[in-house]
């Protein structure tokens, strides 16, 4: 008993410690967590494959890319590029964990093209033949670094070249390296004792150099004699480099300071990177302000069934029937608006908008308020229509609206990368192979893209002779078929067609019931995935190889001058250019309603934009632009009512934006968006 007696409290203070332990562990935890998010180590960061979040519920742009190693399987996301984030991580290894692009964008090869190697940015077709000052550079730079970034990062590179900025810290840097080179030089000569002057210049250097680094951040900080003392010092390293020394030591704190420097340029580097694709992969939070306000106020507010007092004209061959699939109110808003106010006359427009469930009430309600002079817009949820065969849960037409990929052009294995190419395309999503079902009394559409401004009037598009063919669309000849051959596995084709980019496309559904699109569609569906993981990412990317065999030969090709693409990747893109084409295609991921967005095509998109709307100025939709710049702007009403004065400022518009504007390097108010742009590897 007196044992027993005498055990008793230990093993209550044991209980109370362990409680009290686990209790500082918690709260230890509860803190570090949030360290760890912010400095990327979190290993569930939003996947990189943009596939998995909405295209255009945030704004359409994630770029796709396609490996022939990885052919059709997700690369390593975003949470295998945080992973060595801690320690010294060499450059071979941080390049190879960053392989698969940070920009949403999957990998996707053709021809057996190695990760390693990456092309520069050359100009879209029928952008502008001049390139900008970045784009030559990454074409023109032989640098393993620059060769491999838009590979490695994607559009991301395009932006930092742009955005550049003054280091404020370049002096304090130079002497931080110095005093590390000095501190590895100073023990040999210290030891050399026909050296002892030079041993204590040196050594009094040293001292200089760090009082001042003591409490200096940026240039600013160090005192005003702090270059004399940089050059004194390194003329006092030159004198001790020349004498005869053992130089294993230098040479290894040497090689320590470089393998520091590298770690530290590719971890800032690969956090950079990290949070532009997150910038441009997220929904605004304006964005999604305003979606839950006109979600909820058409719940409270009178149903106003608009569209039923025009039913007789929705599927009324007659007129003229646009189509637009999105999942973004302002930009679907933007290219009807765009479409109606460049039309001679909107009597006979019909727009279909479809959307997916969850943004259906809230466009409905949108549409509902806002006219578009006499055009009748008809909004439909696509979740009411399914595939004959989606190849897994869940993966339904909602899902692929619309594909945009990044491809990565080589011509040949032994070459150069710095011979490569990147180009960047949009293709149809799978919902895009519904179109006969939904509209099955119409034989002739107009299919926009939502990233789209349209400057001319289309009319002409609807008496364009297809000669035959299902659909017309600009054709993309700088990437051919047979350098994707690893996607057409069994599959008979033509090497030499080119590819087609949707953006603006003329669609003949008789033409496709015809030909049964749909069942040729299927077929290539269903033996891409036979071979692939059958899971969304896969799905998703199935829509190019299956989108261009499904209309191989059937696809006309519409004159040049109708479409100018690149406008969400091209900084080169020449302002005649931009004012004479009739189409003007956001395609890439730097949509003009995200703050990184370029600057000088963002007034032609802004012209067309609502204004004066009480849910967009409670939500602070600015797009980036300040309030005095608003204002600046002058810009008419162009969603109004049928009676509203309309006047044309789109020159003054334009003017008004390309004036200098600085824009913030890091957003971190616009976080993760996506549609899918592909990086798609092959060769010549």
């Amino acid at each position: 008993m007196k044992g027993y007696a005498a055990a008793a409290p230990p093993l209550a203070k044991r209980r109370w410690k362990g409680f009290a332990l686990a209790v500082f562990t918690l709260v230890l935890s509860s803190m570090l967590f949030p360290l760890f998010f912010l400095g990327g180590l979190h290993h569930r960061f939003p996947s990189t494959a943009g596939y998995l979040n909405d295209d255009h519920s945030a704004p359409d742009s994630s770029v796709r890319s396609f490996d022939e190693s990885d052919s059709g399987r997700e690369n390593p996301d975003v949470r295998k590029i945080l992973n060595n984030t801690d320690g010294h991580v060499h450059k071979e290894g941080v390049i190879e964990s960053i392989s698969s692009p940070l920009s949403k964008e999957t990998p996707f090869h053709s021809g057996g093209v190695s990760h390693s190697q990456t092309g520069g940015k050359e100009p879209l077709p029928f952008s502008s033949t001049k390139m900008s000052k970045s784009n030559k550079k990454m074409v023109k730079n032989g640098d393993d670094t620059e060769e491999l970034c838009q590979i490695k990062f994607g559009s991301y590179c395009l932006w930092s070249m742009e955005h550049k900025e003054k280091m404020k810290d370049l002096m304090v840097k130079k002497l931080k390296d110095q005093l590390f080179v000095a501190r590895g030089y100073f023990p040999i000569i210290a030891k050399l004792k026909s050296q002892e002057k030079l041993s204590q210049e040196i050594k009094q250097h040293i001292q200089d150099h760090e009082r001042m680094l003591a409490a200096a951040l940026v240039d600013s900080d160090l005192p005003l004699d702090a270059e004399k003392k940089f050059h004194r010092m390194k003329e006092a390293l030159t004198r001790g480099k020349a004498l005869h020394m053992d130089c294993s030591y230098v040479e290894k704190k040497l090689r320590q300071i470089l393998d520091l420097t590298e770690d530290e340029a590719l971890f800032h580097m690969r956090q950079s990177a990290f949070l532009y694709h997150l910038g441009v992969q997220t929904m605004p939070k304006s964005h999604h302000c305003l979606s839950m306000r006109l979600t909820v106020e058409s719940f409270k507010s009178p149903s106003v069934d608009v569209e039923s007092s025009h039913t007789e004209k929705l599927d009324n061959p007659s007129l003229h029937h646009y189509v637009i699939f999105s999942k973004n109110i302002l930009a679907s808003s933007v290219a009807i608006n765009s479409t109606v106010m460049s039309a001679k006359g909107s009597g006979n427009m019909v727009f279909h908008l479809l959307t997916d469930r969850q943004n259906y009430f809230s466009m409905k309600f949108w549409f509902s308020r806002n006219s578009y002079k006499n055009a009748v817009i008809h909004v439909q949820n696509i979740e009411d229509y399914a595939l004959a065969n989606s190849y897994g849960s869940n993966l339904q037409p909602h899902l692929s609206m619309s594909e945009e990929f990044r491809i990565f052009i080589q011509h040949d294995k032994q070459v150069p990368a710095v011979q490569s190419r990147t180009e960047y395309i949009s293709v149809f999503g799978h919902a895009h192979f519904l179109l006969p079902d939904i509209f099955k009394n119409l034989r002739r559409l107009i299919v926009l893209n939502d990233d789209v401004v349209v400057q001319k009037d289309l009319s002409p598009l609807w008496d364009l002779d297809l000669r035959g063919k299902v659909i017309s669309a600009m054709e993309f000849c700088r990437v051919r078929m047979g350098q994707l051959k690893s996607y057409f596995v069994g599959k008979e084709y033509d090497k030499e067609t080119c590819l087609w980019m949707s953006g603006l496309n003329i669609v003949d559904l008789d033409k496709w019931r015809e030909h049964n699109v749909s069942r040729a569609y299927q077929q290539s569906l269903h033996q891409y995935m036979k071979l692939q993981e059958r899971d969304q990412t896969t799905w998703r990317i199935a829509a190019l190889p299956t989108s261009l065999l499904a209309f191989q030969g059937l696809v006309y090709p519409l004159n040049n001058s109708w479409v100018l693409s690149g406008l969400g990747t091209n900084y080169g893109v020449h302002t005649y250019d931009i004012k004479k084409a009739a189409v003007l295609h956001y395609n890439g991921n730097m949509k003009p309603w995200l703050e990184l967005g370029i600057p000088r095509y963002k007034g032609y998109w802004q012209y067309f934009l609502a204004r004066g709307n009480q849910f967009m100025d409670e939500c602070n939709k600015t797009f980036g632009l300040k309030q005095s710049r608003l204002s600046e702007l002058h810009y008419p009403s162009t969603v109004h009512s049928k009676d509203s004065p309309i006047e044309d400022h789109r020159e003054d518009v334009a003017d008004a934006f390309n004036r200098p504007v600085r824009y913030p390097i890091q957003s971190y108010n616009t976080l993760l968006q996506a549609s899918a742009l592909a990086y798609v590897e092959g060769y010549t």
